[in-house]
């Protein structure tokens, strides 16, 4: 028994025991979470947030334990902590040219300045109609008419909110069923309010109203529609008869007939656009190719009432601020109203700069510096417009440009999701104007000046603070 050699159990005579393999210093050794990090590069490099990389984790099946064995930490979001740490962010380029939605033309935006200013011409044209007594020193008529126009402007904005949220679902359909239930309403609302003010001998007045109010809902249908061009030929004859009454008298009558031209094209064109929701049953628009869980998702949760409330509300402030500039000077509204076409132009440019800078800029000092520069570009180009209209129209004042501040940067606000912090200051703003001239407060010129000074600064300051936040920018 001297002579032999111990065995393992199960090994066979003639073998050697194996050898233990050789373990190196600790330091030698190369890190698994390295490895792992080195494996999950591509992923990880493009997470934004760590939970990206936990739910990979997961899904390969890793548990806790093993996570705590392997990498020696607690969990799967404590590892997708250190992942996310030690590997550099690199978004992948997406491939061909990047998408930029606020890219639009500077024509179509031009096209619908023109559009909103030409209304204007069927007060030129109407005015001689109008008959009645002088309430508070304005001309006959206008009462009824200014308050058409305040009901017409909330509930229209309102309305418009509402079907520019459902196509930003996708369903045209139903942003057409709302354009078609609810501009008829508006157009009660504005008659209705016309005819609540009217005095004694201004139903002529009250008439104009009731046009102006099927005005109002009929082109509120088209523009949201995309349809200005067709929008600007009916105008076409109200405008032609309007500057001709400039070069030569023209019969009451005449005038009367190239108003109804112009309205009634608009009223047909404005229903020639709903008429697919008035047949349509409810829930089948273009959504109705697509499977049902992705139809009733949109259905559950399109756009609330109460979700449009603030969308009208500014425009009840941003209209009364510029009824209170037309009461001062008539041309000083239209050059405001024609200028609304190269601010949109120039809101959209703003937008598809900071989109730009969120792609090249990193820190978030630099991306606040980006923007801003380009805020001042597009606010400045904005203004000198509005210079160049006033001094046009011999409508210029510093007033008009406070003004006009205000109104950019209201919208800038309400693009950045602000909606109602806008709605607030515009609202304040045209409340304390208006309180001011009902209690003879100061003069309309120095009213103005510090009403919109103020509403201008306040809505920049709350821009300033936006600019630096990603999230802003969506």
């Amino acid at each position: 028994m001297s002579g032999s050699v111990w065995l393992p159990p199960g090994a066979r005579p003639g073998t050697l025991p194996s050898i233990p393999e050789q373990r190196g210093p600790s330091w030698a050794r190369p890190d698994p979470l390295d490895e792992l990090a080195e494996r999950l590069d591509e992923f990880v490099a493009a997470a934004v947030h760590p939970d990206e990389i936990a739910a990979l984790l997961e899904s390969d099946g890793l548990s806790d334990d093993q996570i705590r064995e392997r990498y020696g930490v607690r969990n799967s979001f404590a590892l997708a902590e250190e992942l996310y740490e030690r590997v550099d962010r690199r978004y992948p380029e997406p491939e061909g040219p990047v998408h930029d939605p606020w890219q639009v033309g500077l024509l179509g935006c031009l096209l619908r300045g023109v559009v909103f200013a030409l209304p204007g011409f069927g007060y030129v044209l109407g005015a001689p109609l109008m008959t009645g007594p002088r309430d508070f020193g304005l001309p006959a008529g206008t009462v009824p008419l200014l308050a058409g126009s305040v009901i017409g402007w909330t509930w229209n904005q309102g309305l418009a909110h509402r079907a520019y949220s459902w196509l930003g679902l996708g369903d045209r359909e139903a942003a057409r069923r709302s354009l078609l239930l609810g501009a008829p309403v508006g157009v009660v609302l504005g008659a209705l309010a016309a005819l609540l003010v009217a005095g004694r001998g201004e139903m002529t007045g009250v008439a104009f109203a009731v046009g102006q109010s099927l005005y109002l809902g009929a082109s509120t249908v088209l523009l949201v529609l995309g349809r200005e061009r067709a929008l600007l030929y009916a105008l076409l004859p109200m405008a032609a008869g309007a500057a001709l009454t400039l070069l030569h008298p023209v019969p009451d009558v005449v005038r009367l007939a190239l108003l109804l031209i112009s309205l009634a094209g608009v009223v047909v064109l404005g229903a020639w656009e709903v008429r697919s929701a008035a047949r349509a049953p409810k829930g089948r628009g273009e959504l109705r190719d697509k499977p049902q869980r992705t139809r009733s998702r949109h259905t559950t949760m399109g756009p609330t009432l109460f979700a449009s409330l603030p969308y009208a509300l500014f425009g009840l402030g941003t209209g009364i601020l510029v009824l209170h500039a037309a009461l001062d000077d008539p041309l000083a509204a239209v050059a405001l109203t024609l200028g609304m076409g190269p601010a949109e132009w120039l809101l959209h440019r703003f937008r598809s700069g900071s989109l730009a800078g969120l792609r090249n800029t990193s820190p978030a000092r630099a991306f606040w510096r980006t923007t801003a520069t380009t805020l001042i570009e597009c606010l400045t180009a904005y203004l000198a417009t509005l210079l160049a209209l006033g001094l046009a129209m011999s409508a210029l004042s510093p007033g008009l440009l406070l003004l006009g501040v205000v109104l950019w940067t209201g919208l800038l606000l309400q693009s950045f999701g602000a909606i109602l912090t806008a709605t607030a200051v515009c609202c304040t703003a045209a409340l304390a104007q208006t309180l001011a001239l009902l209690t003879h407060t100061g003069t309309p010129y120095w009213v103005a000046l510090t009403v919109h000074g103020t509403a201008a600064a306040a809505q920049a300051a709350l821009v300033c603070a936006l600019l630096g936040r990603a999230t802003a920018h969506r």
